[in-house]
């Protein structure tokens, strides 16, 4: 029996088993279809308050890496009283648009902007991703929730008035399109991201009606998906759960108004909204923000001591990236955010340090441009040389399609009204077959 056992302990001290810590090594190829390298533009709004410090920081940290995006910037800010219709466009057009914080004046008659770009444009589900961020201390370990919130109607659909002096009703409006179509969402979000549940918050013990028609779509769409786990609760109860034992939620899918409260909730508990990213998207468009409220858009001394915390808006960039079929970029983004925050060296106050945003975002941009390589040339026109790029947005699209229609044409149809003055005033067209 000894000589066995020295048999096989010599062999394990020949051939040791690979460290857990071992550099990992390169995965499957990522195989991107022709033309994904396109350079993509994307419709920027930097906002109120922090808006324009946590944009810019994006804008600095892509430069950095040479990401192929460009953005094509508009101002729009939380007063006004509708969303210029070249916004609307220019976000129709991109597809995608990266976005500040825009204030909403509490009372009187102007409505909420993001509101309006979200019914717009149909972007119907919101998503917040709540996770416990390396580096950060926090009551709770191993949180991990998504909460998909249904974004164009509830109690948000703005049908409010005065019945009497005195007497307001304010209406809240649920549909089975509506539910439906969040619940397929929330579903095909979890399979997709191999998650194992999907909870549906609810207050249909008192709402018996509307939240009733919202659970009622939720267990007919759950049908399909007998793979994951698929459980109700109510909406007090669901914020009890959260603060006392976060990590038993997965995915959380919701009405309008309970989304917005258990979203904030969970970013509290898993790290702060200054880290959480988050996303809106619809069937043909996608809006990239802040995941949970942007509480301080309305700061007047952290703009003035210009320290905003930038990660939110970066990891919801690195979404974006993603979104835009752009992988490796994102990965690294992503991991240059969480390198630098778990160094701990540079943080913000809300994270414990004392940091303005520029040297935050200059750690950051350090850490992502280790292995930077300059933007690919396409044709005569470079990217890298500020005298053929300055002042372009670049179409790609496939041999023989209108840029805009998909209609058979030589030349793009593309036209800008003449009072709309974006950043953005050229246009560039590059085809591929």
């Amino acid at each position: 029996m000894a000589r066995r056992s020295g048999s096989i302990l010599s062999r394990l001290l020949a051939n040791p088993p690979p460290s857990p810590f071992t550099a990992p090594t390169r995965s499957i190829t990522y195989m991107p279809r022709p033309g994904d390298g396109a350079p993509r533009t994307v419709t920027l709004i930097p906002g109120d308050g922090i808006g324009p410090l946590v944009t810019g920081a994006v804008e600095q940290v892509m430069e950095a890496m040479h990401a192929p995006v460009h953005f094509e910037r508009y101002e729009v800010r939380g007063n006004m009283r509708k969303v210029p219709e070249e916004v609307i466009e220019s976000v129709k057009r991109n597809k995608v648009c990266l976005k500040g914080g825009l204030a909403t004046p509490v009372g009187g008659g102007v409505s909420s902007l993001n509101m309006q770009l979200r019914k717009e444009l149909d972007i119907f589900a919101s998503l917040v991703n709540c996770i416990n961020v390396p580096g950060l201390v926090t009551r709770h370990e191993n949180v991990d929730i998504v909460v998909i919130r249904e974004n164009t109607e509830g109690e948000y659909s703005g049908l409010e008035h005065e019945v009497v002096p005195g007497v307001v009703e304010s209406l809240k409006v649920i549909t089975k399109f509506c539910s439906e179509r969040i619940a397929r969402y929330a579903f095909e979000y979890a399979y997709l991201n191999n998650r194992k549940k999907v909870t549906a918050v609810h207050k249909a013990n008192i709402m018996k009606l509307a939240d009733g028609l919202f659970l009622e779509s939720c267990r007919e769409v759950a049908k399909n998906y007998p793979a994951i786990t698929y459980n109700e609760i109510i909406v007090d109860n669901c914020c009890m759960q959260l603060v006392a034992k976060p990590e038993q939620f997965d995915v959380m899918v919701t009405p309008n108004l309970y989304g917005n409260l258990v979203a904030n909730t969970a970013a509290g508990i898993a790290g702060g909204t200054g880290v959480m990213p988050g996303g809106n998207v619809g069937a043909e468009h996608a809006i990239f923000e802040q995941g949970a409220s942007a509480g301080n858009v309305g700061n007047d001394k952290m703009v003035e001591q210009k320290k905003a915390n930038p990660v939110a808006l970066l990891l919801s960039s690195a979404m974006m990236l993603r979104h835009l079929r752009f992988p490796t970029f994102a990965d690294r983004l992503e991991t240059a955010v969480k390198q630098v925050i778990q160094e701990g060296k540079w943080r913000t106050k809300d994270l414990g340090g004392d940091c303005t945003t520029q040297e935050v975002v200059d750690a950051i941009e350090m850490a992502s441009n280790s292995d930077a390589r300059p933007l690919p040339k396409f044709g005569d026109w470079d990217v890298n040389d500020p005298a053929t790029a300055e002042g372009f947005t670049v179409i790609f699209s496939k041999a023989g399609e209108d840029k805009k229609t998909g209609r058979s044409t030589s030349k793009t149809t593309s036209q800008r009204k003449q009072d709309a003055k974006p950043a953005v005033k050229k246009w560039l067209c590059f085809t591929f077959s």
